[in-house]
């Protein structure tokens, strides 16, 4: 039987979906998001690019990121790969609106009570995704 090092085994991180509190966290965490776009007029950008009902953006986010954050790859079993950037292409997406999604997800992750180095954490990879999403100036 081999026991890990304590260095090897220190390394070993877990996933952001495990840290969060799984499921259940994820899906309030989307929830959030979604009802803080559909509230806030600083918000109102980024929710004229959805449809009047979110019940279909909110499980799809939620689908995402569920395998995005290191759990179930839900967003596959039900659509194959997420294709982000494609799938975004027919929205106007620039600097206001990748902002005005970044700052809604981090308001919802400190409503959520996300743990502030988490919470950096992944503001830091969303903003890599939101950033690459832009596909217009501005």
């Amino acid at each position: 039987m081999s026991v890990p090092h304590p260095t090897a085994a220190a390394q070993i991180e877990e996933a952001p979906y495990t840290l969060l509190g799984g499921d259940t966290a994820v899906r309030a965490l989307v929830d959030r998001f979604y009802d803080l776009m559909a509230l806030e007029p600083a918000y109102a950008g980024i929710r004229r690019l959805h449809q009047p009902d979110l019940a279909h953006a909110r499980d799809k986010l939620y689908w995402f990121l569920s395998g995005w954050l290191g759990g179930p790859n839900l967003y596959i079993e039900h659509f194959g790969h997420p294709k982000l950037r494609a799938r975004h292409l027919p929205f106007a997406i620039g600097l206001a609106e990748r902002d005005q999604w970044m700052t809604c997800m981090n308001q919802a992750m400190v409503e959520r009570g996300v743990g502030e180095g988490l919470r950096l954490r992944l503001l830091q990879a969303f903003f890599s995704t939101a950033d690459w999403m832009r596909n217009r100036e501005g």
